[in-house]
């Protein structure tokens, strides 16, 4: 119990300390061509067990390419992709979309489910921040994905969004 403590609190230090570096720019991501569709692909592999536990499909569709760090890009999408497990109802589905834009690239997230009160989707890329307690797991998590997935995006010269209705809730990035 101890050590599970100490680890839960260390990868929260490691967090914090991330948001920290990139509030002051000194996060400076490596540039590698990096395949979108293949590290969702990857990831859908590794999340396979907690998706199939609660009976979701998950679907990819298009492609994309984009110039970053790949374990840095790869850490924001297993955010994202986490919370969409997390919050989609059993038997429900997370589609995530590739395709090129005006700015570049976007990617969706997209997952069926609860939407998200409109109050709480303005706060919910704020640090500790965990919305309404009927959509989170008592003890998981601290609050900091969302945090970290938008200080990552941004320090590749992206944004992120979201939003939310009656179908569920997206997550938008835009990278050039």
């Amino acid at each position: 119990s101890n050590a599970e403590e100490y680890e839960r609190l260390a990868r929260m230090i490691g967090d914090m300390l991330f948001l920290a570096q990139a509030d002051h720019g000194l996060v400076v991501p490596n540039r590698e061509p990096v395949d979108l569709a293949l590290q969702v692909r990857e990831l859908f592999d590794f999340f396979d067990a907690l998706a199939e536990e609660k009976s979701l499909q998950l679907t990819l569709a298009g492609g994309g390419q984009v110039s970053g760090d790949k374990l840095m890009l790869r850490r924001a999408l297993a955010n994202l992709l986490s919370n969409a497990i997390r919050h989609a109802p059993r038997g429900g589905s997370i589609r995530v979309g590739i395709e090129a834009c005006s700015e570049g690239t976007r990617l969706t997230v997209e997952n069926s489910g609860d939407p998200i009160p409109p109050d709480q989707l303005s706060r919910i890329f704020d640090r500790f921040y965990r919305g309404d307690p009927s959509r989170h797991d008592g003890g998981e998590g601290a609050g900091l994905g969302l945090a970290i997935t938008r200080s990552i995006i941004r320090a590749h010269g992206g944004e992120i969004l979201a939003r939310s209705d009656t179908d569920g809730v997206c997550f938008e990035l835009r990278m050039a």
